[in-house]
C-alpha cells in the first residue's frame, strides 16, 4: 500500500483534519486515527499520542509515512503558523509562538502528555514547547533539528538570518516568491531538487499540498496564481528568531540543567543531499557532551528530507518513538 493511501484515509489509520483555536485564529492540524487495535503499554493502558512538528517551509503533509509506521497510535501533526493551511494566521512568529500553538494542539487533541517529534525547525519548536509546557510532553525526539545549526562553509559569522537561511535551504527558500503555471510544473521543480532523486508518493502528495492559489496582483491579467503556501514573512521571522532569539537558548540551558531526556536522529546528508549533513558528526558529539540527557544516533543513507519521507528514515523515526517510551 502506498503512503499516499495513508493520507487518503485507508490502511492502518484514517486521516482527518481539524482546526484548533490559537492566538489570532485557527491552526490546521492533520490527525491519523488508528484502525488497528490501539497500541498499549505493559500495563494495558493506551500509549500516548504522537505529535509530529514539521520544518521551516514544510507542512503536516511531510509526515504520512511516519504516521503509517506507527500502527495503533493516534498521530497528530499541525501546519505551523504561516505554513500550509495555517498560512493565513498572523504573527508574531518565532519559536515561543509556535511552541504555544503546538501546546494548544496537544491540549485539544491529545489525551494527556504526548511523545513529541520535531524535524528541522520543528525540533526547535518542540524543544521550546517542552521548556514552556513540560506537563504536555512525555518524551522528546529531535530529527535532524533542535540543536543550533553550525554555519555552512563560506558563510561569515556576521551573516544575517536571511543570508543564513538562504545558505542552508537554497532552492527550498527561493521557491517561496515564485509562481508556477500548474501543479505538474511545481512537481517538476521539486523533481530537480537533489534531495529527491528517488521520487515517491509521499513526496508527491507533500509537494501538491504545498501549492496554493492566490489572487493575481494588481495589473495582472488572468485568474489566481499558484505559489507555495508558506509565508516568506514567517520564514524570515522564524529564521531571525532561531538565530538570534531568546527562546531556544533558554530551552537548551534548561535541558542541560535538568538532564532532559532527548533522542536525536542525525541525517548524514544535508538539504541538498550533500555529504556531511546539516549537523556534522563533531557538532552532534559536542552537544552530546553538553546535554547529559541527549542520546544521538545516525540514520545511514538519508538526507535532511528523506529521514522522514523514505526508508530507512521512516523506520528509524518510528523506532525512536517506541524507544523514547522504554
Amino acid at each position: 500500500m502506498s503512503m499516499l493511501d495513508q493520507v487518503e484515509a485507508t490502511g492502518s489509520h484514517t486521516y482527518t483534519t481539524h482546526d484548533v483555536a490559537v492566538a489570532g485564529g485557527r491552526l490546521r492540524v492533520g490527525v491519523w486515527e488508528p484502525t488497528a487495535p490501539v497500541a498499549t503499554g505493559p500495563d494495558g493502558t493506551p500509549l500516548p499520542a504522537v505529535v509530529l512538528v514539521h520544518g521551516i517551509t514544510a507542512s503536516h503533509r511531510a509526515w504520512p509515512a511516519v504516521a503509517a509506521a506507527l500502527p495503533g497510535r493516534r498521530v497528530i501533526a499541525p501546519d505551523l503558523r504561516g505554513r500550509g493551511r495555517s498560512n493565513g494566521l498572523p504573527g508574531p512568529y518565532g519559536m515561543a509562538a509556535h511552541g504555544d500553538d503546538v501546546a494548544a494542539v496537544v491540549r485539544a487533541l491529545a489525551d494527556g502528555p504526548a511523545v513529541v517529534v520535531g524535524h528541522s525547525m520543528g525540533g526547535f519548536v518542540s524543544l521550546v514547547l517542552t521548556h514552556r509546557h513540560p506537563d504536555l510532553v512525555g518524551r522528546l525526539v529531535l530529527v535532524d533539528g533542535g540543536l543550533p545549526i553550525p554555519l555552512p562553509p563560506g558563510v561569515p559569522d556576521g551573516a544575517t538570518p536571511e543570508e543564513l537561511v538562504r545558505a542552508l535551504l537554497g532552492p527550498a527558500i527561493e521557491r517561496l516568491t515564485q509562481t508556477f503555471p500548474s501543479a505538474e510544473a511545481y512537481r517538476e521543480f521539486w523533481r530537480a531538487h537533489p534531495a529527491f532523486a528517488e521520487w515517491n508518493p509521499v513526496v508527491e502528495q507533500y509537494v501538491d499540498y504545498d501549492l496554493a492559489e492566490y489572487p493575481a496582483g494588481d495589473g495582472v491579467v488572468g485568474g489566481p496564481v499558484l505559489r507555495p503556501a508558506t509565508s516568506p514573512d514567517a520564514v524570515a521571522a522564524d529564521s531571525a528568531d532561531s538565530a538570534r532569539g531568546d527562546a531556544l537558548p533558554a530551552a537548551l540551558a534548561w535541558a542541560a540543567e535538568t538532564g532532559l531526556p532527548i533522542t536525536f536522529l542525525r541525517a548524514p546528508r544535508g538539504l541538498l543531499d550533500q555529504p556531511g549533513g546539516m549537523y556534522p558528526a563533531p557538532t552532534v558529539a559536542e552537544w552530546s557532551g553538553r546535554l547529559a540527557g541527549l542520546t544521538a544516533s545516525e540514520v545511514p543513507g538519508v538526507n535532511h528530507y528523506t529521514i522522514i519521507m523514505a526508508e530507512p528514515g521512516i523506520s528509524a523515526v518510528a523506532a525512536a518513538v517506541a524507544g523514547a517510551e522504554g
